[in-house]
């Protein structure tokens, strides 16, 4: 089975075991991700589900959310009161202990509220997305306002990674974040506590968030995996 087939097959199973009728619903970005969407919508047109309220986590969601008629609203409004019951989003890599980087697709700031503020929390990927540890073989997205680039750049190196500023497609420069901020892409030679790392990294001044799903402080932030297989299984990991 292909990359394609390994994402649909764990975003369904993902959408039809956790999505009920009446959620408040976070829903990720990206490749898989964007299958989770279209099974809540095609489930909303036959009637399988009713009354859902969705967060969308970037405009391609959005815009995938109004294709669909799914309704979508902000975090601070009454139908979602600044919390969900669930998010289910995809990641760009997941390690053994369920701990996640995200942002490939550059929306890690929205996706992060969603995730933070919900009830439950599930990620599908194929199993290419499995890694042995974080931020080596797949960059870390540290997104900053553009006055702190060289500054937060300095720190970031001091804590022994390798950057580099994300640079834009079919657009002249850097990549622009939907809320006007630049992307640093890091690497580390050698492990690093997901954790703590997380905390480290965002206590720089001039950093407004980054890409690990580790949940720093004890916060709760162990999703339900769902990987789609080679195979046409999909493994599910608590």
């Amino acid at each position: 089975m292909d990359l394609q087939g390994m994402k649909e097959r764990a975003a369904l199973r993902a959408a039809d075991e956790l999505v009920t009728s009446g959620m408040r619903l976070g829903l990720g970005t990206g490749s898989t991700a964007v299958f989770v969407v279209r099974r809540v919508g095609a489930l909303l047109a036959e009637g399988r589900l009713k009354n859902i309220r969705v967060f969308a986590t970037s405009f391609q969601t959005e815009l995938e959310c109004e294709r669909l008629n799914i309704p979508h609203y902000s975090l601070n409004s009454p139908e979602l009161g600044g919390g969900l019951d669930l998010t289910i989003d995809g990641a760009d890599e997941v390690d053994p202990e369920n701990r996640a980087v995200k942002g490939g697709g550059g929306a890690l700031l929205i996706e992060k509220l969603a995730a933070y503020n919900s009830g439950r929390f599930a990620i599908v990927a194929d199993e290419s997305k499995l890694a042995p540890r974080l931020a080596v073989r797949f960059p870390l997205p540290v997104e900053v306002i553009p006055e702190a680039r060289l500054s937060v750049s300095r720190a970031l190196e001091k804590l022994g990674a390798e950057l580099t500023l994300r640079e834009a497609l079919r657009k002249a420069g850097p990549v622009i974040t939907e809320h006007g901020n630049l992307l640093l892409d890091i690497r580390f030679r050698e492990p690093e506590e997901p954790e703590e790392l997380e905390e480290r990294i965002n206590r720089i001044p001039g950093v407004v968030e980054n890409g690990l799903f580790a949940g720093p402080g004890g916060a709760r932030i162990r999703p339900r995996i769902y990987i789609g297989r080679g195979d046409g299984a999909v493994e599910t990991r608590d």
